[in-house]
């Protein structure tokens, strides 16, 4: 396909169900993203990006999950990769790989989930460090057991690593082409096939400080978080947009009592986006992270209310296998949103746990 947006949009609105149930085009997803130009969104010219920043790489995301969440997803993973390259200290390590991602000539995997729910004490850091015995050199072991972006064609992935001795956790970027990194075969997920998810070993990978993104997890991860997040957003706001458009077609008279929720629903639907697009800007969410999980929380939300009209909308054609078969994709599409981790049981224990110190501390 050539380059240009509306050839994607064409070969995403012809191909949105396979890539959903198969993975027979998951080998194409990145190379046509990259067509099109979206993975320099909200990247400095001077390094190879065409400018903006984060929220409209949000916004292209959106565009494109509108269409289909299975590349959406893809979208996400890789865009969460580059931004952790924008972020880093570590500017040779980007110098060296953020023309092949802005290319899709090789995928980035952002691997950083794990991280995020320690960060929140959720969960223990899975891979560890020890002294590869030169005094430079780390060996690292572990697994990431749920990765996406993952193409057997060449990616690198960043992970959270638990820090050798009494060092501090640390992030780092592993390679396909790492000795002792392990991929499996594609995770058998109900839908959203093609985005080569897998799980990965890690037994005796060795690495140098040249592929460290950041030496202190603690301190790097709140403020890579928001943009984690956010670009997650974009896919909740994507398919809730394709729903309220789907419901709002079809709203003749048989159907009209829908108009009033519909309409409130895309007010709801714009004031979350805004907010989110003034706290990105703002740098609020280092601080306030709190803020941007309610938008995470009422995103979804928001999604899962829209497929519901949709459905409502379409009646019974829905259930019927070719006029409803884009109803029944966004469907098990809605059904991932709330499980994208941190999923938002997870997010709504933070909050809840933040809370009751806030109850404890004015108590005291």
């Amino acid at each position: 396909m050539s380059g240009s947006p509306n050839d994607l949009e064409v070969w995403l609105a012809g191909n949105a169900t396979r890539l959903d149930e198969s993975a027979v085009e998951a080998a194409s997803v990145l190379p046509a993203l990259a067509a099109a130009s979206l993975f320099g969104i909200g990247v400095p010219k001077d390094i190879g990006g065409s400018g903006g920043d984060v929220v409209d790489a949000i916004e292209s995301l959106a565009t494109v999950s509108e269409q289909s969440l299975a590349a959406g997803f893809v979208f996400w993973g890789h865009r969460t990769f580059i931004e952790y390259l924008l972020q880093s200290p570590n500017a040779a390590l980007r110098e060296r790989l953020l023309p092949d991602l802005i290319a899709g000539r090789r995928a980035g995997a952002t691997g950083l989930s794990n991280a995020m729910k320690f960060l929140a004490g959720i969960e223990e850091l899975q891979i560890k460090a020890r002294d590869a015995g030169d005094g430079r050199h780390l060996v690292l072991d572990g697994k990431m057991p749920w990765v996406t972006n993952l193409r057997p064609q060449g990616f690198d992935v960043a992970a959270a690593v638990e820090g050798a001795g009494h060092g501090p956790a640390f992030v780092a970027v592993l390679s396909s082409e790492d000795e002792g990194l392990l991929r499996s075969p594609d995770l058998e997920l109900m839908a959203m096939r093609a985005t080569n998810t897998a799980a990965a070993a890690i037994q005796g990978v060795q690495i140098g400080p040249d592929r460290i993104l950041h030496m202190n997890a603690s301190e790097w991860l709140p403020r890579v978080r928001p943009a984690f997040l956010g670009l997650q957003c974009g896919m909740s706001i994507g398919l809730a947009r394709r729903a309220l458009k789907e419901t709002k077609s079809k709203l003749g008279k048989a159907r009209g009592i829908l108009h009033e929720p519909a309409e409130h629903l895309s007010v709801s639907l714009q004031t979350q986006v805004a907010s989110l697009a003034d706290g990105l800007r703002r740098g609020r969410f280092v601080e306030q992270a709190a803020s941007l999980f309610q938008i995470r929380i009422a995103l979804a939300d928001i999604a899962a209310e829209a497929l519901q009209l949709e459905l409502q909308a379409c009646g019974g054609a829905a259930y019927l296998l070719k006029p409803g078969e884009g109803t029944q994709r966004r469907l098990r599409e809605v059904a991932f949103i709330p499980l994208i981790t941190p999923s938002l049981v997870q997010l709504k224990s933070a909050l809840h746990a933040q809370a009751e110190m806030r109850a404890a501390s004015e108590v005291a």
